[in-house]
Protein backbone atom coordinates (compact mmCIF):
# COMPACT_ATOMS: atom_id res chain seq x y z
CA UNK A 1 0.00 0.00 0.00
CA UNK A 2 2.24 3.01 1.53
CA UNK A 3 5.77 2.06 0.48
CA UNK A 4 7.96 1.34 3.29
CA UNK A 5 10.55 3.58 2.45
CA UNK A 6 7.95 6.98 2.83
CA UNK A 7 6.47 5.55 5.72
CA UNK A 8 10.21 5.84 7.55
CA UNK A 9 10.51 8.84 6.54
CA UNK A 10 7.28 9.63 8.95
CA UNK A 11 8.92 8.12 11.72
CA UNK A 12 6.14 4.50 11.34
CA UNK A 13 6.77 2.32 14.37
CA UNK A 14 6.64 -2.08 13.50
CA UNK A 15 4.41 -3.75 16.26
CA UNK A 16 4.40 -7.62 16.70
CA UNK A 17 1.04 -9.30 17.64
CA UNK A 18 0.75 -12.56 18.86
CA UNK A 19 -1.39 -14.67 17.30
CA UNK A 20 -5.03 -14.29 18.43
CA UNK A 21 -4.07 -10.53 19.76
CA UNK A 22 -6.85 -7.59 19.40
CA UNK A 23 -5.55 -4.82 17.59
CA UNK A 24 -8.54 -2.95 17.86
CA UNK A 25 -12.22 -3.64 19.02
CA UNK A 26 -15.68 -2.86 17.95
CA UNK A 27 -16.64 1.07 19.21
CA UNK A 28 -12.63 2.07 19.60
CA UNK A 29 -11.42 5.70 19.23
CA UNK A 30 -9.76 5.35 16.07
CA UNK A 31 -5.68 6.36 16.68
CA UNK A 32 -3.25 4.60 14.17
CA UNK A 33 -3.21 3.94 10.33
CA UNK A 34 -2.31 0.36 10.25
CA UNK A 35 -0.16 -1.77 7.48
CA UNK A 36 1.11 -5.15 7.60
CA UNK A 37 4.61 -6.04 7.82
CA UNK A 38 3.97 -9.42 7.56
CA UNK A 39 1.16 -12.08 9.20
CA UNK A 40 -2.53 -12.30 8.69
CA UNK A 41 -5.20 -9.76 10.09
CA UNK A 42 -9.28 -10.17 10.95
CA UNK A 43 -11.09 -7.85 11.27
CA UNK A 44 -14.97 -9.27 12.32
CA UNK A 45 -18.20 -8.08 14.38
CA UNK A 46 -20.28 -10.81 16.81
CA UNK A 47 -23.46 -10.71 16.68
CA UNK A 48 -26.21 -10.55 19.69
CA UNK A 49 -25.80 -14.52 19.98
CA UNK A 50 -22.18 -14.81 19.98
CA UNK A 51 -22.16 -15.72 15.94
CA UNK A 52 -18.89 -14.03 14.29
CA UNK A 53 -19.74 -12.15 11.04
CA UNK A 54 -16.29 -11.75 8.85
CA UNK A 55 -15.58 -8.31 7.56
CA UNK A 56 -12.36 -9.33 5.74
CA UNK A 57 -9.11 -10.74 5.60
CA UNK A 58 -5.92 -8.65 5.79
CA UNK A 59 -2.45 -9.99 4.82
CA UNK A 60 1.08 -8.73 3.78
CA UNK A 61 1.56 -5.14 3.12
CA UNK A 62 -2.35 -4.94 3.06
CA UNK A 63 -3.39 -1.92 5.42
CA UNK A 64 -7.16 -1.88 7.20
CA UNK A 65 -9.60 -0.03 9.40
CA UNK A 66 -8.92 3.29 7.37
CA UNK A 67 -12.51 4.74 7.07
CA UNK A 68 -12.59 5.84 10.83
CA UNK A 69 -9.54 7.78 10.66
CA UNK A 70 -11.23 9.75 7.52
CA UNK A 71 -14.63 9.62 8.91
CA UNK A 72 -14.59 10.63 12.29
CA UNK A 73 -16.66 7.72 13.80
CA UNK A 74 -15.62 4.73 15.89
CA UNK A 75 -14.32 1.09 15.09
CA UNK A 76 -17.50 -0.66 13.75
CA UNK A 77 -15.41 -3.83 13.72
CA UNK A 78 -12.77 -5.61 16.06
CA UNK A 79 -9.56 -6.64 14.51
CA UNK A 80 -7.52 -9.55 16.11
CA UNK A 81 -4.44 -10.98 14.56
CA UNK A 82 -4.38 -14.63 13.22
CA UNK A 83 -1.12 -15.40 13.39
CA UNK A 84 2.04 -13.89 14.93
CA UNK A 85 2.21 -10.82 12.67
CA UNK A 86 4.12 -7.36 12.60
CA UNK A 87 2.36 -4.14 11.86
CA UNK A 88 3.78 -0.86 10.82
CA UNK A 89 1.20 1.96 12.91
CA UNK A 90 1.75 5.43 12.43
CA UNK A 91 -0.51 8.07 14.44
CA UNK A 92 -3.69 9.64 12.87
CA UNK A 93 -2.77 13.00 12.74
CA UNK A 94 0.63 12.06 11.31
CA UNK A 95 -0.90 9.62 8.50
CA UNK A 96 -3.26 12.54 7.36
CA UNK A 97 0.02 14.75 7.37
CA UNK A 98 1.52 12.43 4.69
CA UNK A 99 -1.64 12.22 2.94
CA UNK A 100 -1.50 15.89 2.36
CA UNK A 101 1.72 15.94 1.22
CA UNK A 102 1.58 12.96 -0.82
CA UNK A 103 -1.65 13.25 -3.03
CA UNK A 104 -0.51 10.37 -5.15
CA UNK A 105 -0.80 7.67 -1.96
CA UNK A 106 -3.94 9.40 -1.15
CA UNK A 107 -5.39 8.70 -4.34
CA UNK A 108 -4.72 5.43 -4.02
CA UNK A 109 -6.25 5.04 -0.78
CA UNK A 110 -9.18 6.54 -2.21
CA UNK A 111 -9.50 3.61 -4.72
CA UNK A 112 -8.54 1.12 -2.90
CA UNK A 113 -11.59 2.55 -0.19
CA UNK A 114 -13.72 2.61 -3.05
CA UNK A 115 -12.69 -1.14 -4.11
CA UNK A 116 -13.90 -2.32 -0.76
CA UNK A 117 -17.66 -0.54 -0.75
CA UNK A 118 -18.49 -2.01 -3.74
CA UNK A 119 -17.02 -5.44 -2.81
CA UNK A 120 -19.27 -4.93 0.67
CA UNK A 121 -22.21 -3.74 -1.68
CA UNK A 122 -21.74 -7.21 -3.81
CA UNK A 123 -21.48 -9.23 -0.89
CA UNK A 124 -24.26 -7.90 0.96
CA UNK A 125 -26.95 -8.18 -1.97
CA UNK A 126 -25.89 -11.87 -2.61
CA UNK A 127 -26.18 -12.43 1.40
CA UNK A 128 -29.65 -11.57 1.42
CA UNK A 129 -31.31 -13.29 -1.48
CA UNK A 130 -29.38 -15.60 -3.59
CA UNK A 131 -28.47 -19.10 -2.78
CA UNK A 132 -25.28 -20.96 -1.46
CA UNK A 133 -23.67 -21.81 -5.02
CA UNK A 134 -24.11 -18.44 -6.31
CA UNK A 135 -23.14 -16.42 -3.58
CA UNK A 136 -19.89 -18.84 -2.78
CA UNK A 137 -19.31 -18.27 -6.81
CA UNK A 138 -19.49 -14.50 -6.23
CA UNK A 139 -17.38 -14.23 -3.72
CA UNK A 140 -14.45 -16.47 -5.29
CA UNK A 141 -14.84 -14.56 -8.85
CA UNK A 142 -15.28 -11.07 -6.84
CA UNK A 143 -11.52 -12.31 -5.34
CA UNK A 144 -10.25 -13.47 -8.83
CA UNK A 145 -11.38 -10.21 -10.47
CA UNK A 146 -9.36 -8.42 -8.30
CA UNK A 147 -6.24 -10.39 -7.87
CA UNK A 148 -3.13 -9.50 -10.16
CA UNK A 149 -3.01 -12.91 -11.26
CA UNK A 150 -3.25 -13.37 -14.95
CA UNK A 151 -3.61 -17.22 -15.58
CA UNK A 152 -6.15 -19.53 -16.86
CA UNK A 153 -6.70 -21.68 -13.41
CA UNK A 154 -6.55 -19.01 -10.35
CA UNK A 155 -5.98 -20.71 -7.29
CA UNK A 156 -8.84 -19.04 -4.86
CA UNK A 157 -6.17 -18.30 -1.37
CA UNK A 158 -9.33 -18.88 1.04
CA UNK A 159 -10.11 -21.95 2.92
CA UNK A 160 -13.71 -23.68 3.30
CA UNK A 161 -13.50 -21.96 6.88
CA UNK A 162 -12.97 -18.60 5.54
CA UNK A 163 -15.77 -18.91 2.78
CA UNK A 164 -17.83 -19.68 5.39
CA UNK A 165 -16.51 -16.72 7.78
CA UNK A 166 -17.19 -14.22 4.97
CA UNK A 167 -20.89 -15.74 3.42
CA UNK A 168 -22.57 -16.49 6.69
CA UNK A 169 -22.71 -20.14 5.74
CA UNK A 170 -22.06 -22.54 8.13
CA UNK A 171 -18.76 -24.64 6.88
CA UNK A 172 -21.03 -27.47 6.42
CA UNK A 173 -23.07 -25.34 3.55
CA UNK A 174 -19.69 -23.94 2.33
CA UNK A 175 -18.35 -27.56 1.05
CA UNK A 176 -21.12 -29.39 0.21
CA UNK A 177 -22.04 -26.27 -2.14
CA UNK A 178 -18.26 -26.65 -3.45
CA UNK A 179 -19.21 -30.05 -4.35
CA UNK A 180 -22.23 -28.74 -6.46
CA UNK A 181 -20.21 -26.18 -7.89
CA UNK A 182 -17.47 -28.90 -8.96
CA UNK A 183 -20.06 -31.23 -10.66
CA UNK A 184 -21.26 -28.62 -12.61
CA UNK A 185 -17.83 -27.46 -14.20
CA UNK A 186 -18.12 -23.96 -12.31
CA UNK A 187 -14.79 -24.51 -10.48
CA UNK A 188 -12.17 -27.11 -10.03
CA UNK A 189 -10.95 -28.85 -6.75
CA UNK A 190 -6.64 -29.52 -7.17
CA UNK A 191 -4.88 -30.54 -4.22
CA UNK A 192 -7.58 -29.56 -2.08
CA UNK A 193 -7.49 -26.32 -3.36
CA UNK A 194 -10.33 -24.23 -4.82
CA UNK A 195 -9.83 -23.18 -8.96
CA UNK A 196 -11.25 -20.43 -11.05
Amino acid sequence: MISTNLLELYNVQLKLYAKEQVIFNEFDTPQYYYQIKSGNVKMYNLTEDGKEFVQGFFEDGNSFGEPPLFGEFKYPAAAISQTDTSVYILPKKVFLELLKQNPEVHLSITQLLCKRMVYKAKIMKELSIHPPEHRILTLLNHFKSTSNINKPSYEVPLTRQQISDLTGLRVETVIRAVKKLEKAGKLSIIERKINL
